[in-house]
Formats: structure tokens, sequence, C-alpha cells
């Protein structure tokens, strides 16, 4: 799974518009669009926070992958 993939399904998933998602990581809706789209890839600190969040929110991509 791609991590925009990742993005598109933890949003799916905690029913998070861009913006709100953006708000809980501390960067711009227009960073999250670009993730989505895979204009841009997320720096290691902004990657390592969506990681921290998904673990708090306990998000299992396996299950997005069945």
């Amino acid at each position: 799974m791609t991590f925009a993939e990742k993005v598109i399904f933890v949003r799916s998933e905690l029913l998070l518009t861009q913006s709100q998602l953006a708000n809980e990581l501390s960067v711009s809706q227009v960073t999250i669009a670009r993730w989505e789209s895979k204009k841009r890839k997320p720096q290691l600190i902004q990657e390592s926070k969506f990681n921290k969040f998904c673990e708090k929110h306990n998000i299992n991509f396996e299950k997005a992958v069945k």
C-alpha cells in the first residue's frame, strides 16, 4: 500500500476531511491533497506523526488490503 493509499484509507476510516487530518498532523490541507495525489511524499517527521496518529487510532492497514 502506498503512502497516498494509507492517507486516503485513514481519512475514510475516521471520516475525516483533508482539513481535519491536516490539523491533526500540523500540516496544511494542500499538503494532504498532494500526498493523496502522489504529487509529494511526506518528510520523515511528517510520516512519523502520521504513523503515530494511526497507532493512536488503531488503524489496521491489513484490513484495507483485503
